[in-house]
C-alpha cells in the first residue's frame, strides 16, 4: 500500500502540474497523498518532514537564487545581455546565424545570466537574424535551447547555474569537479546539437521553407500566469519581473558588458582554487557554525563571492545606465522568491517519500540497477528530473534520499565524489527536458511556436545530446575516474 502511496503522490503531482496547477499547492497535496496511503501522520509530515526540508534547501541555496537573479537583471538592464549577443551575432551573421544564437546563448549563461532572463533578450535578435537569414522560426527554440539550456547548465566546470552547486553539500566538492569531463560532455553536447540544427536548416532551404510569421509572442509569455507557474520549477528567476525595472536606452561597448561574466567565472575559480583552501576554517566544527566541515560550503561560498564580485563590478561600470537601481535591485530580488519555494517544495514532497517505509524498496530497485554507482545515479536522478519537470527539484529529491549512499559506495569502490557530482548534474539536465517542463514551454511560448513545430528539436538539442553526452562521460568516468 506504501508503494502504491508514492505512485500516487507522483501522480497527482505530475498530472496536475500538466494543468498548470500551483506546486506551492501540489507538493503538499501529494506528500500527504502518499503518507495517507502508507498510515503515516500526516500533519507530522506536512510540518517536520515536508517544512524541514523546504526550509533546509531554502536556508541553504537561497543565496544563489537571490544574487543570480539580481545579476541577470542587472545584466539585462544594463543592456549588457543585448550588447553581449547583438555582437556575436554581428560578427558571425546571417551565413553563421545558428552558431551565432548558440554562442550568444552559451556565453551569458555560463557567466552567470538567469535562463529566463537570457531567453527573453536573445530571442528578439535570434528571430531578427534568423528573418534575415531567411532560416524557418520554428528552428528558433532549439537554436536558443541549446546555447542556454544544455552544457552551460549541467557540464561546463565552473558554471554557477543552481544546479552545479546543489551536489556540493552532498560530495564535498565544488563547481570545478570533474572539468575535463565536463568539457568533453560539452563538446558532444555542443557538436551534436549543432550538427541537428545545421542539417535542419539545410533541409528546410531544399523544401524552400522561410521564417514564416511571428505573433508578439514576448509580452504575452512573461504575462501568461500558466507559463509563469511552470517557468519558477525549472529556474531561478521568475517571468513575472521582466518588465519591472528600469532598462537603459543606452547600451555598453562589448567589453564592458563581458567583463561581470568574466568576472564570475575568474573569482568563482580562485575561491575554488585558491583562496578556500588557504582559510582557516576549523570554526565550523563548532556547535554554533552547524558542526560542519568547509568541504559542506566551500562550492557554495565560492559562487556566492563570484556573484557579489560580479555585481559590483556590473554597477561601477553601468551606474549612469542603471539609473534606477534600486528599482531593478528589487526586481531581482523579487524574481528569486517563487522560484526557490516552488523548487523548495518539490524538495519537500521528496523527503515525505524518501521517509515512507515503502521508499526502501525503491531504494534497492535503484540501487541494484546494473551497471554499477554512476549508471544508477544517472537513472534515478533522470527519473526524478523527468517526473517533476525540474533538473533542480528531481536532482536534489535524488540527493536527499540516496545521495549519502552514493558517497559511501563511492568511497567503498575508490570512486572520486567529482564524478559523482559531474554525473548527477549531467542526469539532471537531460529527462528534465520533456513537454512539460518549465523552460521548454517559456520558449515556446516566447518564440511564438508550438510543441508541434519545435519540439523534435528541442529533443535532439536537449535530450538526445544530452544523453549522448551523460553516456560518455559515465564511460570515460569508469574507464579512467575522474579528470
Amino acid at each position: 500500500m506504501g508503494l502504491l502511496g508514492i505512485i500516487l503522490g507522483l501522480a497527482v503531482l505530475v498530472g496536475l502540474s500538466f494543468r498548470s496547477w500551483s506546486v506551492l499547492v501540489l507538493a503538499p497535496l501529494a506528500a500527504m497523498v502518499a503518507a495517507f496511503a502508507a498510515g503515516d501522520p500526516l500533519l507530522a509530515h506536512w510540518t517536520q518532514t515536508f517544512m524541514g526540508a523546504a526550509a533546509g534547501f531554502v536556508a541553504q541555496f537561497f543565496p544563489l537564487f537571490l544574487l543570480g537573479a539580481i545579476f541577470g537583471k542587472l545584466m539585462e538592464d544594463s543592456g549588457s545581455v543585448n550588447t553581449i549577443a547583438a555582437f556575436m551575432t554581428g560578427k558571425l551573421g546571417e551565413k553563421r546565424a545558428i552558431l551565432a544564437v548558440v554562442l550568444a546563448g552559451a556565453i551569458v549563461t555560463y557567466g552567470g545570466v538567469s535562463l529566463f532572463v537570457a531567453l527573453f533578450v536573445i530571442v528578439p535578435m535570434a528571430q531578427g537574424l534568423f528573418r534575415s537569414a531567411n532560416i524557418p522560426n520554428r528552428l528558433t527554440p532549439g537554436a536558443v535551447a541549446l546555447g542556454t539550456m544544455t552544457f552551460t547548465m549541467s557540464a561546463m566546470p565552473g558554471t554557477p547555474a543552481v544546479q552545479n552547486a546543489i551536489p556540493m553539500p552532498f560530495f564535498g566538492t565544488t563547481p570545478f569537479a570533474a572539468p575535463g569531463l565536463g568539457i568533453i560532455g560539452s563538446f558532444v553536447m555542443f557538436g551534436f546539437g549543432l550538427w541537428w540544427l545545421t542539417r535542419a536548416e539545410r533541409a528546410a532551404r531544399l523544401a524552400g521553407e522561410g521564417f514564416g510569421d511571428v505573433g508578439a509572442a514576448i509580452e504575452s509569455a512573461s504575462e501568461n500566469p500558466a507559463v509563469r507557474e511552470r517557468a519558477t520549477t525549472s529556474g531561478t528567476f521568475d517571468p513575472a519581473e521582466i518588465g519591472h525595472g528600469h532598462h537603459s536606452p543606452q547600451q555598453p561597448g562589448v567589453s564592458v558588458a563581458a567583463l561581470p561574466l568574466i568576472v564570475v567565472v575568474l573569482v568563482n575559480l580562485a575561491m575554488s582554487m585558491l583562496v578556500i583552501p588557504r582559510l582557516d576554517t576549523g570554526f565550523l566544527a563548532e556547535p554554533q557554525w552547524g558542526g560542519i566541515s568547509i568541504a559542506s560550503v566551500s562550492g557554495i561560498w565560492s559562487v556566492i563571492v563570484a556573484l557579489i564580485a560580479a555585481i559590483l563590478v556590473l554597477i561601477a561600470l553601468n551606474r549612469k545606465r542603471l539609473s534606477e537601481l534600486r528599482a531593478s535591485v528589487d526586481a531581482g530580488a523579487n524574481a528569486s522568491v517563487l522560484p526557490i519555494i516552488s523548487v523548495a517544495s518539490l524538495v519537500g514532497f521528496g523527503a515525505v517519500v524518501a521517509a515512507l517505509p515503502a521508499f526502501a524498496a525503491v531504494a534497492d530497485w535503484v540501487l541494484s540497477i546494473d551497471g554499477g554507482p554512476l549508471v544508477s545515479l544517472a537513472v534515478s536522478t533522470n527519473v526524478l528530473a523527468a517526473l517533476t519537470g525540474s533538473a533542480s527539484g528531481g536532482m536534489t529529491i535524488a540527493l536527499e534520499a540516496l545521495g549519502p549512499v552514493y558517497l559511501a559506495i563511492a568511497d567503498q569502490q575508490g570512486i572520486d565524489p567529482a564524478l559523482l557530482h559531474r554525473i548527477a548534474v549531467m542526469s539532471a539536465g537531460t529527462l528534465d527536458s520533456l513537454p512539460h517542463n518549465g523552460a521548454v514551454i517559456t520558449l515556446l511560448a516566447v518564440c511564438g511556436s508550438t510543441h508541434r513545430k519545435s519540439y523534435i528539436d528541442i529533443v535532439m538539442c536537449c535530450v538526445a545530446g544530452a544523453m549522448l553526452a551523460l553516456i560518455t562521460v559515465i564511460v570515460l568516468g569508469g574507464m579512467f575516474g575522474s579528470f
